[in-house]
């Protein structure tokens, strides 16, 4: 068992990271955009919202890189116990999911009940294909 390879958990979690960034593009602008945009309206007509904040994408941004580092982190500790390969990175990335997208999706909808499964339970199983696969393309960088 080898020290995790650092810089190397930064560049395969960077590459995840990038995955991730353009899957949730797609998601969010894409193929749910119309149903967030019909939803801000409807918020911001019943005075429950203002004008987004512009930094809040550079955040979302930054944090979807960090969860792809924290991925392919995950995948370099896992790594000695379960071996090196693709069935060992979608183990990290389904775990990687269940502890911030499904959970995200369980806390939301029991306890935002304005807003619609569909903008709840879909990018939670979008992502249940997203994670594991950035995961994935992350672990192909990794080298101890």
């Amino acid at each position: 068992m080898g020290q995790i390879n650092l810089a190397r958990v930064v560049a395969g979690g960077l590459l995840a990271g990038l995955v991730m960034n353009i899957s949730e593009f797609v998601l969010h602008a894409i193929v749910l955009g119309p149903d967030g945009e019909r939803l801000a309206e409807q918020w911001k007509q019943a005075g429950l919202m203002g004008d987004p904040d512009p930094t809040l994408l550079v955040w979302l941004v930054g944090a979807t890189f960090a969860l792809g580092v924290l991925a392919v982190w995950t995948y370099a500790a896992i790594r000695p116990r379960l071996g090196a390969g693709p069935k060992t990175a979608i183990c990290a990335g389904l775990l990687v999911w269940a502890l911030s997208y499904l959970y995200a999706a369980v806390y939301v909808h029991a306890g935002v009940t304005i807003l619609p499964p569909k903008l709840t339970w879909f990018p939670a199983a979008w992502s249940l294909v997203e994670v594991p696969v950035a995961t994935l393309a992350g672990a192909w960088l990794y080298r101890e």
